[in-house]
């Protein structure tokens, strides 16, 4: 089975108490995970170490940081690097999420840089695509994302590509309440897995677990979860609360 994963964003949210009482609060008598399932933390930089030791010996358990540069070093004030990133211990790195390509505007050249400075140090990306609404009603979603993928991703080879994750996250339900239906994200994701075959093959292909991310809560996450090419969530404010979170955890297949 490929990997069943419910990945918090934490975003730019939560002082240092907060994100203290968050942690203790999610990890009391945490949930066991089965071989196949994983819990992604992405928080942000200050907290990385602090997240990493409270996951030690946590089986299935990793932390993610919410960004990295596209250059491994240089005169970058401000910036944190794949490579620094990697010195700590971080295993997993989100990037292209909407709101940096919207607020940072960030490009897919500058992606598939960030991809390849993740995968150089060992780092495994978590890839995000996704439509605004202009384009989910003009009926061009299916384009749109494949476009997003072909431009940030077909530079892999085979071997690489199998080494990363995608975050499909409908620009339109991030952080709206609104969310998609259980089949329009079942058609969405089935949509990216055969762009992703029609390049490398379906073994391939289904190696690789593919995330809805928007406005999942704990209400819905078991029937968006239940789709076969659904393997998990990439969750925004639902993570922000633990029993929430919890309830998005136990629906992971």
């Amino acid at each position: 089975m490929r990997k069943q994963i419910a990945a918090a964003n934490w975003k730019m949210n939560l002082t240092l108490p907060e994100a203290t009482k968050l942690l203790n609060e999610l990890l009391e008598n945490a949930e066991a995970l089965a071989d196949a399932q994983e819990v992604v933390l992405a928080v942000p930089f200050p907290y990385l170490m602090l997240v990493k030791e409270r996951l030690k010996g946590m089986k299935g358990y990793r932390v993610a940081a919410q960004n990295c540069h596209h250059k491994l070093a240089g005169a970058y004030t401000g910036e944190v690097s794949a490579s620094i990133l990697a010195s700590l211990g971080i295993e997993d790195c989100v990037l292209g999420h909407s709101e940096r390509r919207e607020y940072q505007q960030e490009t897919d050249a500058e992606l598939s840089q960030k991809v390849d400075r993740c995968l150089e140090v060992g780092i495994r990306p978590i890839f995000c695509c996704g439509e605004p609404l202009s384009v989910r009603e003009s009926g061009a979603q299916d384009e749109f994302v494949a476009a997003q993928i072909r431009a940030g991703l077909f530079h892999l080879s085979p071997e690489a590509i199998t080494g990363l994750v995608i975050a499909y996250e409908p620009i339109w339900a991030i952080g709206t309440g609104k969310t998609a239906s259980s089949e329009q994200a079942q058609e969405m994701h089935a949509s990216i897995r055969k762009v992703l075959a029609d390049q490398y093959g379906s073994s391939v292909a289904n190696e690789i677990p593919i995330l809805y991310g928007g406005s999942v809560k704990g209400a819905n996450a078991a029937e968006l979860f239940a789709n076969p090419d659904v393997d998990g969530g990439l969750v925004g404010g639902a993570s922000l609360q633990a029993n929430e979170f919890r309830q998005i955890m136990r629906a992971l297949k």
